[in-house]
């Protein structure tokens, strides 16, 4: 079985948008206003484009559904750009749990739980994958179906595909798109997703849809675009049930003695065979524990009784968070207090350095907590 996703940095990227403090789908707004992801005219993109129509069609794809997909489509140079300019680096699991499950997101979690509760209900039963691990993913993925992205997926793909440095992966993914319009689930207009070609509300690629992507609804289409998250949530708890899920077993709990200690003097966790299965969606630790977590807490559950020591800086969380917010009623907007010290804290701090006549590291520390008052 393929995983679900071969490129978790474009999934970092998206988690990593939603800490910014800004309201749920200010980032579609401002995307869609970034002249870089519209079509912009290329002719080596073009020729490539003519070229990949005959493989296509040498795979069974019909002509008219070809011409159909690109008709619109275009190169994207914002594309280009974030698949280039993706940063390595590696979040302590604290700032991941800040990310993926804070109070305001557990609320947001349970509320659409409730939403959706008998649906949810239906899909554990037939699948066996509990309610709230596949509403969990969905609020990982989506933002429980508020970040869907909304860049063509024809245009994304075909872009990465040409650009050529994972071009043989992403001309699959394109040509497994062009087999779900071909299916008749969704038509090339309403086929849009993330800048990487990850689509709808529980953010699939295209061979992953087609690999586990259901009708639960029962209209005849596969449809995990749309404001319905039906068949979306069925996707995913029918990808993890083919991953393995086990029914009643674990995926893990928090244990001081447990087998996996993301952060030094953090919380540790004993795993079950149900953390692997959630790894299969996205290959990551702090994944399958941010989902894992964020599950719980929907479920009812408490935050984590282990408490998180001290950042590199010295700081704990409760004082990143008073950081941010004492910088930003001075003049110098971290975008949020969420105490996660990401690039637009670092700015902030940078600029503050700056107005007091001190190196502008960007880097947090008690001492400039203090000069704040």
């Amino acid at each position: 079985m393929l995983t679900r996703r071969a490129f978790t940095l474009a999934a970092s990227a998206v988690l990593v948008t939603g800490c910014s403090g800004r309201p749920p789908g200010a980032g579609v707004a401002a995307r869609r206003q970034d002249p870089a992801l519209l079509p912009q005219p290329n002719p080596g993109w073009d020729a490539w484009v003519a070229s990949f129509k005959g493989r296509a069609a040498a795979q069974g794809i019909r002509q008219d559904v070809i011409d159909g997909a690109f008709r619109g489509a275009g190169f994207l140079p914002g594309v280009v750009e974030r698949d280039r300019n993706q940063t390595e680096f590696k979040r302590s699991f604290e700032d991941y749990i800040a990310i993926v499950a804070p109070e305001r997101k557990v609320a947001e979690g349970r509320a659409a739980f409730a939403r959706n509760r008998a649906t949810l209900t239906a899909i554990e039963g037939r699948y066996g994958v509990p309610a709230e691990i596949v509403a969990a993913i969905w609020g990982v993925e989506s933002n429980f179906g508020q970040r869907r992205g909304d860049i063509g997926t024809v245009s994304a793909l075909s872009t990465l595909a040409y650009d050529g440095r994972r071009g043989a992966f992403f001309e699959a993914q394109l040509i497994a798109a062009l087999k779900i319009l071909q299916a008749g689930d969704v038509t090339p207009d309403r086929m849009v997703g993330s800048w990487a070609g990850a689509m709808g509300h529980t953010q699939f690629i295209p061979t992953s849809y087609l690999q586990s992507a259901v009708d639960f609804t029962g209209d005849g289409r596969r449809d995990i675009w749309g404001e319905d998250p039906t068949d979306a949530l069925a996707s995913a708890a029918a990808y993890l049930a083919g991953a393995g899920w086990q029914r009643g077993a674990s995926w893990a709990v928090e244990d001081p003695n447990g087998n996996l200690t993301p952060d030094a003097g953090g919380p540790s966790f004993r795993t079950g065979p149900n953390f692997r299965v959630i790894k299969r969606y996205n290959n990551s630790d702090s994944y399958a524990l941010g989902v894992g977590h964020l599950a719980d807490r929907i479920a009812g559950g408490g935050p984590l009784r282990q408490p998180f020591g001290p950042d590199r800086y010295g700081l704990t969380i409760d004082q990143r968070q008073d950081l941010q917010r004492r910088l930003t009623a001075a003049g110098f907007d971290t975008d949020g207090s969420d105490g996660v010290i990401g690039p637009k804290s670092r700015t902030a701090i940078a600029a503050y350095q700056r107005s007091r006549g001190l190196p502008a590291t960007g880097d947090p520390s008690a001492a400039l907590l203090a000069s704040l008052g």
